[in-house]
C-alpha cells in the first residue's frame, strides 16, 4: 500500500509547492530553504543524531532533551529538522550553533533516501505523533532506529489512522521504540498495530519545563513597563478566529477592570499584522513588543510579535486563555502557565492536551469553558479573588512537578540504543 501512498504524494507536490507560494505572501520565509524539503541537505555528515519536531511546540518540548544529548554527546552532530519556518527560528534562537538545522523532506522516497544519505543518523527522534511511512521504511532499510518521542495519539487521530489501517501497521512495524506519554496514548498505539515490546510509557516530557534563572526578574522589568497595578489578561497562541472572541472578552471585561491590559500573542508570525489592525480597528492602542521604542504605559493591547519570549509574556501576566481550544485546532500547551503559577482559561477543543487539561481542571488551576460566551466571566472570576488565583497557581505547580522525570526516562532509553548502535 506504501507504493500508492508514495504516488499520490508525488501527484500532490505540486500543489503542495503552490500552498507554500501562497503562505508566502505573508510569511516569505516559506519561499526558501525548498531544496531541504526534497532532502537536500546543507551538509555531508556521519553518524549524527538527528531529532524532527514539526514546529515551535514541539521544539520547545524538545529542548530539555535536545540540550541534555549536546552535553553528553558533545562531538557526534546533532541535527534538528522542523516543518515550518518558526520552528527553525525557534531552534536557532535557542540552541544556536550546537544544532544543525534544516527543514525535513517531504515523504517521498527519493528525498527522504537522500536525506538520509547526506545526514547518516545514528538514531532517528521524531516528536510526538509524525508517523510518515516512506521516512520510517527508509530508517529501518538503512538500519537506523526510529524513536518516536513523547508519543501521543488522541482518539480523534486514531480513528483517522484507522481508516488507513494497513498502511499505518506496516509503519509502526518499523519503529524501534515509542515512547508513549499515557496508558491512553500506549493502548491506541496498539490498537493501530505496535508491537507491544517496542512500546514503553515514559510519560510526558512537556511536564519538564525548563524556567530561565532570569525570567522573573525580566518579567518584573516588563510589568513596570506597563504601569505596576495594572492587572493582566493573556492571550496566548491564538489561531484565526480566536482573537475576534478574545477582543470581544476584554471589551467586556474593561467595563469592570478599566485599566486591564491585554496581552495578545497569535499562534503564527504571519498574523501579526492582521491582528495588530484588528485591535486598532476595535479602537484600542496597540504596543508592539517588536518596537522597543513603543509607549507601554498608555497601551491597551499589548501585541506578542517577536518568537520566544512567550514564557516571559506569562510570567508576566495574571489570568492565561490558551489558544486553538475555541476553535478545533486542539489546543496548546497548557502546562506553560501552569509552571509559572498562572491560572488558565481554555475552550472545549483541548484533544491534543486531553490528559493534561484533565489533571490541572482536577485541581481548579484551569477552566474549560464551552465557548466563548464564558470566557469574560472566567477571567473575571481570575481577577477579582487573588486568594483563589493564589491557591490555583499553588495547584498547578504541584501538578508540574510531581510529574517531572519524563526527559530523564527518555534520554535512558535513547542512550540505551545509541549504546546497541556502537
Amino acid at each position: 500500500m506504501r507504493w500508492l501512498y508514495s504516488a499520490i504524494l508525488y501527484a500532490l507536490t505540486p500543489l503542495v509547492l503552490l500552498r507554500l507560494l501562497y503562505r508566502s505572501r505573508r510569511a516569505p520565509d516559506y519561499r526558501r530553504r525548498w531544496a531541504e524539503r526534497f532532502g537536500f541537505f546543507p551538509q555531508k555528515l556521519a553518524n549524527s543524531i538527528w531529532v524532527h519536531a514539526v514546529s515551535v511546540g514541539e521544539v520547545q518540548a524538545a529542548l530539555p532533551m535536545l540540550r541534555a544529548l549536546r552535553v553528553r554527546h558533545p562531538n557526534i552532530p546533532l541535527v534538528v529538522t522542523t516543518t515550518t519556518p518558526t520552528g527553525l527560528q525557534r531552534i536557532k534562537t535557542a540552541m544556536g550553533t550546537d544544532v544543525i538545522s534544516a527543514h525535513v523532506p517531504y515523504d517521498l522516497p527519493g528525498a527522504v533516501r537522500r536525506f538520509l544519505r547526506r545526514v547518516r543518523p545514528k538514531v532517528a527522534i521524531v516528536m510526538e505523533t509524525e508517523l510518515w511511512p516512506n521516512l520510517y521504511h527508509q530508517c529501518r532499510v538503512a538500519h537506523i532506529p526510529v524513536i518516536v518521542a513523547n508519543a501521543r495519539l488522541s482518539e480523534r487521530s486514531s480513528k483517522g489512522y484507522r481508516r488507513i489501517a494497513k498502511l499505518v501497521r506496516a509503519t509502526l512495524q518499523d519503529v524501534t521504540l515509542i515512547a508513549a506519554q499515557s496508558a491512553a496514548d500506549q493502548a491506541r498505539f496498539l490498537s493501530l498495530g505496535a508491537p507491544i515490546e517496542r512500546i514503553q510509557l515514559i510519560g510526558n516530557i512537556k511536564y519538564d519545563v525548563a524556567l530561565p534563572a532570569d525570567l522573573f526578574t525580566k518579567a518584573v522589568a516588563l510589568r513596570r513597563g506597563w504601569s505596576e497595578g495594572r492587572a493582566v489578561l493573556i492571550a496566548a497562541s491564538t489561531h484565526a478566529g480566536e482573537d475576534e472572541m478574545v477582543l470581544a472578552a476584554f471589551a467586556e471585561l474593561r467595563q469592570t477592570f478599566t485599566d486591564l491590559l491585554l496581552v495578545l500573542v497569535p499562534r503564527h508570525p504571519e498574523r501579526f499584522d492582521v491582528v495588530a489592525q484588528l485591535c486598532q480597528q476595535r479602537g484600542y492602542n496597540v504596543a508592539r513588543r517588536s518596537e522597543a521604542a513603543a509607549d507601554l504605559s498608555g497601551a491597551d493591547v499589548y501585541l506578542g510579535d517577536t518568537l520566544g519570549d512567550l514564557m516571559l509574556l506569562y510570567a508576566a501576566s495574571d489570568v492565561a486563555f490558551v489558544g486553538g481550544s475555541l476553535v478545533p485546532v486542539g489546543g496548546h500547551n497548557v502546562l506553560e502557565p501552569a509552571a509559572l503559577g498562572i491560572p488558565s482559561i481554555t475552550g472545549p477543543h483541548m484533544f491534543n492536551f486531553a490528559e493534561v487539561t484533565a489533571k490541572l481542571q482536577a485541581v481548579g488551576a484551569t477552566d474549560v469553558i464551552a465557548d466563548e460566551s464564558s470566557l469574560a466571566s472566567r477571567v473575571a472570576y481570575w481577577l477579582q479573588d487573588l486568594q483563589q488565583r493564589q491557591r490555583a497557581s499553588e495547584a498547578g505547580k504541584a501538578v508540574v512537578k510531581t510529574n517531572q522525570g519524563a526527559t530523564d526516562r527518555l534520554l535512558v532509553a535513547i542512550e540505551k540504543i545509541l549504546k546497541a548502535r556502537d
